[in-house]
């Protein structure tokens, strides 16, 4: 038996990929510096590079990590043989062995954490756990296949969750080109004012409310990304005033590369959420894509008298958010290897149905309706603002942000800072202004594209303290859709 050190790979165990050992499926965990692995430096040049693989993109950090040189390998004590990887590249890649535990469909997550006892190495995360593994190429070796390894979901994705939205701008500029609609007396609500759903009208006392939205995973664990994409779906229907009665699922996957299981938890997370809801699903539709998605098409009831739209805020409403900002920014910063960011809360934040916050918008009298989602909170607001013809002012030190965010946005190097959360502020120089003083950080927390955000509700001031959030501000009269942040 000998090897030949190559390198060294920092990556997070999780379910979706497998490593290759000369052609054969297998793990290598636990190392240690010093010792004598000393004399193989110069093969770190000399021999394969471990980014010549065919899916180099899922491991754009590799090169951060590679500096800290692999010198020992810690045998595995209990496993049949010291392994050794040479890649990581997508299940789809690989010779499909009947001992692969995708075949066996059991749990590949569950088999590391397995090993992670036996070595004694790796800390737990969630679903997963963080070894720090050896690239090596092996030049005689003979073992079997033990166990599986996987990057986040989120490295398989050019972006993340709702900021994977097209520009708000070049949208409005492609509706406006198209064809007027086919006109029906019963459509109450299409997509002209930009509101959350369309509403159709059955009879005097009964409408049906229609949305749809999916997205790219926003996190690492399947089911949280399940969960967060069901209840980004359902709010739309609840930004309508409205009650969601049934769903579709949306699912764009490649079991081949990513395997029946995590498809399976992503589900499973969605239809966590639905049975929380009340909602029935009732089935869905499914595409192969290397780039997973996941989402829904909901449908909901509403009495067509009591529909809340863009359009009803009056002058003088007082404007409530009901959930935190930032879930883009601790996102975007788990992507780009800042340390722990306030991930659970985020995932709290955005796993909270909109459903107790619309009934209370309802009860409270609201004119207007709307959640805050990819677009952030200044594109959110212009788009009620300019529907209801008025002007608004917003408190900046009001808003209210995930605890923790607020560090991520002061960071000088800016990476929290998501591209959709980019986009949103250079369209919000169209229609916003912002007063000297208000921070940089708060800046770009206004235009944070959100996923899965809170209700942004115009009500009376005298009723504002019924809804349960914060007063960020209120519409007045002025050119409409024009904000000022101060």
């Amino acid at each position: 038996m000998s090897f030949l050190l190559v390198g060294l790979l920092r990556v997070r165990i999780r379910v979706g990929l497998r490593v290759r050992v000369n052609g054969t499926v297998g793990v290598c965990a636990g190392v240690r510096p010093g010792g004598a692995g000393a004399q193989f430096p110069r093969e770190l040049e000399a021999d394969c590079d471990p980014d010549q693989h065919a899916q180099s993109r899922l491991l754009g950090q590799e090169r951060l990590y590679r500096a800290d040189a692999l010198l020992v390998v810690i045998p595995g004590h209990g496993l049949p043989d010291r392994l050794g990887v040479s890649t990581v590249e997508p299940a789809a890649l690989l010779e499909r062995r009947a001992e692969d535990p995708l075949q066996r469909r059991s749990r590949p997550c569950h088999e590391v954490l397995r090993l992670r006892e036996t070595l004694g190495r790796g800390n737990g995360f969630q679903r997963g756990i963080d070894l720090r593994v050896a690239v090596e190429r092996v030049r005689h070796l003979s073992f079997r296949h033990h166990t599986a390894v996987a990057v986040p979901l989120t490295s398989l994705s050019h972006g993340a969750g709702c900021g994977c939205k097209l520009p708000a701008a070049a949208i409005g500029e492609v509706l406006a080109r198209l064809p007027a609609p086919y006109t029906d007396p019963r459509v109450l609500v299409g997509y002209e004012g930009a509101d959350d759903a369309g509403v159709f009208r059955l009879r005097d006392d009964l409408a049906l409310v229609h949305t749809v939205d999916f997205f790219t995973p926003i996190v690492d664990d399947a089911f949280d990304f399940g969960r967060i994409a069901a209840t980004n779906a359902l709010s739309d229907v609840y930004a309508m005033g409205a009650v969601p009665i049934t769903a579709l699922n949306l699912v764009a996957f490649s079991i081949q590369e990513l395997g029946e299981e995590v498809l399976l938890e992503i589900l499973r997370g969605g239809g966590a959420v639905a049975r929380d809801a009340g909602v029935a699903v009732l089935g869905g539709h499914s595409i192969e894509d290397a780039e997973p998605k996941f989402g829904m098409a909901v449908t909901g009831t509403v009495d067509p008298r009591e529909v809340l739209t863009n359009a009803g805020g009056r002058a003088g409403d007082a404007l409530v958010l009901t959930k935190p900002l930032g879930a883009g920014a601790v996102t975007t910063a788990l992507k780009r290897g800042v340390d722990d960011p306030p991930l659970a809360e985020a995932v709290r934040v955005m796993t909270t149905l909109n459903r107790e916050a619309s009934l209370a918008a309802r009860q409270a009298g609201a004119h207007a309706l709307t959640d805050v989602t990819g677009f952030g909170l200044l594109g959110h607001l212009h788009e009620l603002s300019a529907a209801s013809g008025l002007a608004a002012e917003v408190q900046a030190t009001a808003v209210p942000a995930i605890e923790g965010v607020a560090d991520l946005l002061a960071d000088p190097q800016e990476r929290a800072i998501a591209g959709g959360t980019r986009r949103n502020r250079a369209h919000a120089e169209s229609f916003a202004t912002f007063a000297a003083e208000v921070p940089e950080a708060r800046r770009w927390l206004v235009c944070d594209a959100m996923t899965s955000g809170g209700l942004l509700a115009a009500v009376p001031q005298a009723r504002a303290h019924e809804l349960p959030g914060v007063v960020i501000g209120r519409l007045v009269a002025g050119d409409p859709g024009t904000i000022s942040v101060r």
